[in-house]
C-alpha cells in the first residue's frame, strides 16, 4: 500500500483503497499471465511506482517517473492498471470533497502522457505493443541487407581476390560464417514471424543431396578449423531427390551449426542414410558436452528464457531448433534427439524424398 502524507482526503477515500487493491492484483498476476521474464520483484516495484506517480499526478505536483528495471514494459504496466481499477472502483461513491474515480483516472492520463514522451518507455511500449512482431521483422530485415553485403564481398576475396596466404583464406572464412550467421539468426527471426514454414511455399523440386552437403560444409569448414574439430559429410548413393531443398539445406545447417559450437574436441558427422528407395534418414551427430536433462522439456521453444544465468541454450534466442522442428514437421517428418551428458548429442529425422529422374 502508498500512504501519501499529507493528504488525507486521499488516502481515506474508497478510490484510493479500490486503486492500490488493483495495483496488488497486478503485481500477482503480471509475471505468469503478460510478462513471465520479468522477475515478481521488478514487478511489484514498477506497478508501486506507477501508484506514486499517479498519486503525484492527483496532487498537482510534478511527475518524476522512477528508474524502472529494464525489460519491464511500463505503458503496458499502466493499463492493466487503469483495467484493474476500473474493474474495483464499480459502483464507488464518493464523499464530498473526496478522491473519485475519475480523479484516479485522470491522473492515470497524466502518468501515460509522461511516460509516451520518455523515449525509453516509448521504445519499450513499442517492444510490448501490438506492433511488436513487425518492429522486430523491420530490424532483421535492415540487419541482412549489410550482412548480404559482406557475404559477397567475403566470398569475392576468398576465390576472386588473387593469392592468399593460408592465414588469410581462414580469416576470411571465419568472416564469411560469422556473418552466415548473423544472416542466418535474421532469417530465421522473419521465419518464424511469418509462420517457419515459408521456405516451403514453391512446389518440391529434384535437387541434389549432394550440393545440399557441399553448401554445408562451405559454411562449417572454418568453423571447424578454428576449433580444431573434424567436420565430415556423408550421402547417399541415390543423390538426386525430389523435396524442398532450402528447407533441407536451413535445417541441418542450424543442427550442424549448433554441434559446432558446443563441441570442443572431436568431431562432427552430417549423416544421410538410405532406408529404402524413397525413405532417407538425416542425423547431425557431435561429440560435444550433450544436453542436460532439465533443458530438454523446453528445448524446442522459440525464444526460451535461461533458467540460470549461464546455462544452456543452443542460442539467445532458441529460433534455430524451433524452426527446424517446424521445417521437418511441414516435410512429413519428426525431429528427434539422443544425448548424453558430456559424450554428445544427435538430431536426427527422417524424410520421404522420391527418387528423381535425370534428363
Amino acid at each position: 500500500m502508498i500512504e501519501p502524507e499529507g493528504q488525507g482526503s486521499i488516502v481515506s477515500s474508497a478510490a484510493w483503497r479500490a486503486l492500490n487493491a488493483a495495483a496488488a492484483d497486478v503485481s500477482a498476476e503480471w509475471p505468469h499471465r503478460e510478462h513471465g521474464a520479468t522477475s515478481p520483484t521488478d514487478v511489484r516495484g514498477s506497478v508501486a511506482a506507477l501508484v506514486d506517480n499517479v498519486r503525484q499526478a492527483i496532487a498537482g505536483d510534478s511527475i518524476q517517473l522512477a528508474p524502472f528495471p529494464p525489460f519491464v514494459p511500463v505503458r503496458r504496466a499502466l493499463e492493466l492498471l487503469r483495467r484493474a481499477f476500473l474493474e474495483r472502483s464499480d459502483g464507488i461513491e464518493a464523499a464530498s470533497g473526496q478522491l473519485t474515480a475519475l480523479d484516479v483516472i485522470k491522473g492515470m492520463e497524466r502518468v501515460q502522457q509522461v511516460i509516451d514522451e520518455d523515449a525509453a518507455h516509448r521504445f519499450a511500449s513499442r517492444l510490448s505493443g501490438q506492433d511488436a512482431q513487425q518492429l522486430v521483422v523491420e530490424m532483421a530485415h535492415d540487419m541482412r541487407s549489410p550482412l548480404g553485403s559482406i557475404l559477397i564481398l567475403a566470398e569475392r576475396l576468398r576465390y576472386g581476390g588473387g593469392a592468399l596466404s593460408p592465414i588469410q583464406e581462414r580469416q576470411l572464412g571465419l568472416v564469411y560464417s560469422a556473418a552466415f550467421g548473423l544472416s542466418a539468426l535474421a532469417g530465421d527471426v522473419i521465419e518464424l514471424a511469418r509462420g517457419g514454414t515459408t521456405l516451403m511455399e514453391q512446389p518440391a523440386m529434384p535437387f541434389l543431396v549432394s550440393d545440399v552437403l557441399q553448401s554445408i560444409m562451405d559454411i562449417l569448414r572454418p568453423m571447424a578449423e578454428e576449433k580444431k574439430l573434424t567436420v565430415r559429410c556423408v550421402g547417399p548413393e541415390a543423390d538426386l531427390r525430389v523435396g524442398y531443398q532450402a528447407a533441407l539445406n536451413r535445417v541441418l545447417l542450424n543442427l550442424a551449426t549448433n554441434a559446432i559450437k558446443f563441441t570442443n574436441t572431436g568431431s562432427v558427422d552430417v549423416t544421410v542414410r538410405q532406408l529404402d528407395r524413397s525413405r532417407l534418414e538425416f542425423s547431425v551427430k557431435d561429440t560435444g558436452r550433450g544436453i542436460p536433462p532439465h533443458v530438454m522439456s523446453h528445448l524446442f521453444e522459440a525464444f526460451r528464457q535461461r533458467q540460470i544465468t549461464g546455462d544452456y541454450a543452443f542460442s539467445s534466442a532458441g529460433l534455430g531448433l524451433s524452426i527446424c522442428k517446424k521445417l521437418i514437421a511441414a516435410m512429413g517428418g519428426e525431429l528427434g534427439v539422443e544425448t548424453e551428458l558430456e559424450k554428445g548429442t544427435r538430431f536426427h529425422f527422417v524424410l520421404e524424398l522420391p527418387q528423381g529422374s535425370r534428363l
